[in-house]
């Protein structure tokens, strides 16, 4: 009885508060993105296009990341997760915006400029035969098409699977989860096709004299572990300002933490298996790639970290059963593995290419905190905002009374 009246007082909506937050988040984000603009010329367009690349891949692969969690919960119809589930759909509210945060990556694509793409211009590729052999792919119409296929697919996901949820709210229809269980199935499939090319082209593309069929769970699999430190940092937050204090418990907590210990060791598989199959085959056009993350010094010391900062520190810190129940130790580990996902990034994203060999990269600009402000900035305020419009959790969900009494065995 205790337990319901917790439940049934507890606060499960913001009035201004996240109005003001959005505000704030959204001039700290343009302010970055003007500096980074206004710095752009001192280091170099190519400079900046791949900071700005860098940084928009980390805040879409977030959002993206919220997207397969909330479509996983539907399609397997689990019941723990609802208290979670609402904070997870406004990450993925996000996705709409984001696809015109990609606009400045695209239109010097559009224009035949090198921009961050050097196999845009027609001077790059008229000097390249492997890139006249992937002109089919690799040109300006058919990637800005495919570009716009992924993001009407994950806008028009995002759309629907938040509207349904907050549409519950109001009617109380269950008709509302049987449509989006229905949804998912197709949903994940759409979801691992358009993430699976779109790494193939905004990342794995920025070499298209490399290539690798594993990349694209790569990037989802880092991208599943921002996800999940980014739900923790936020529910803490939520429950920080006085909501949610009752329906989130240690319990949940206890499985945010599995969730990013199974993914961290996920994502170490993943890139153990990609760097193998390579290392093993041999083959140049394989091994160009790695070859500029281990000859030069900094990018050797930026592997080494990613070895040791995506993977062996939080497998030591998260494998235990006692941090995982403690939202103070599990915050630090989602922070820390945050800056793992935008370290891997970088890894992915700075050594620039010319031809079949690489020339180093200075080690971080300043547009690289630039764009990070602003874009994370903008990012934030997209989150936030639908917050002071709706309940934090679906509060008539059939299953949120599972939820509630949720306990790990």
């Amino acid at each position: 009885m205790a337990g319901t009246a917790q439940h049934a007082t507890e606060r499960r909506r913001f009035e201004r508060g996240p109005d003001r937050l959005a505000a704030g988040a959204a001039v700290v984000g343009l302010a970055g993105l003007a500096a980074g603009v206004a710095v752009g010329p001192n280091v170099g367009w190519d400079v900046f296009f791949r900071s700005y690349l860098l940084n928009y891949c980390f805040v879409l692969s977030l959002a993206l990341g919220a997207l397969f969690f909330v479509m996983l919960q539907h399609l397997t119809r689990a019941g723990w997760s609802v208290a979670l589930r609402r904070v997870a759909e406004f990450v993925a509210g996000a996705l709409p915006w984001l696809a015109l945060l990609f606009l400045p990556l695209l239109i010097p694509v559009l224009q035949g400029r090198p921009g961050v793409y050097k196999w845009s211009s027609p001077d790059v590729v008229a000097g390249d035969p492997l890139l006249q052999a992937k002109a089919a792919w690799l040109n300006p119409a058919f990637f800005t098409v495919r570009c716009v296929v992924y993001f009407v697919v994950w806008s028009l996901l995002a759309v629907v699977f938040v509207r349904d949820s907050v549409r519950q709210d109001a009617t109380g229809d269950v008709g509302h989860t049987r449509r989006l269980e229905w949804w998912s199935a197709p949903g994940m499939l759409l979801f691992a096709l358009t993430v699976t090319f779109f790494s193939f082209d905004a990342l794995m593309s920025l070499n298209p004299h490399w290539y690798s069929t594993i990349f694209g769970v790569y990037f989802f699999s880092g991208a599943v572990v921002g996800f999940f430190a980014l739900l923790a940092l936020l529910v803490t937050g939520v429950q920080r300002a006085g909501a949610l204090t009752a329906s989130v418990t240690v319990e949940h907590y206890h499985d945010l933490g599995k969730l990013m210990f199974g993914f961290v060791v996920f994502w170490a598989y993943i890139a153990f298996s990609q760097y193998m199959l390579q290392w093993y085959a041999n083959l140049p056009e394989e091994t160009a790639w790695y070859f500029a993350r281990q000859n030069d010094p900094w990018w050797r010391g930026v592997s080494l970290l990613l070895l040791l900062g995506h993977f062996v520190a939080p497998f030591l810190a998260l494998i235990s059963r006692f941090p995982k129940r403690r939202p103070g130790l599990l915050v630090p580990a989602a922070l820390w593995l945050l800056a793992m996902h935008w370290l891997d990034l970088y890894y992915l994203v700075t050594p620039r290419p010319l031809g079949a060999s690489y020339v180093p990269a200075a080690p971080l600009h300043w547009t690289d905190l630039a764009l990070f402000v602003g874009l994370g900035g903008l990012f934030l305020a997209a989150v936030v905002r639908p917050m002071g419009r709706h309940a934090l959790l679906p509060e008539r969900d059939p299953r949120l009374g599972e939820a509630l009494t949720f306990e790990n065995i």
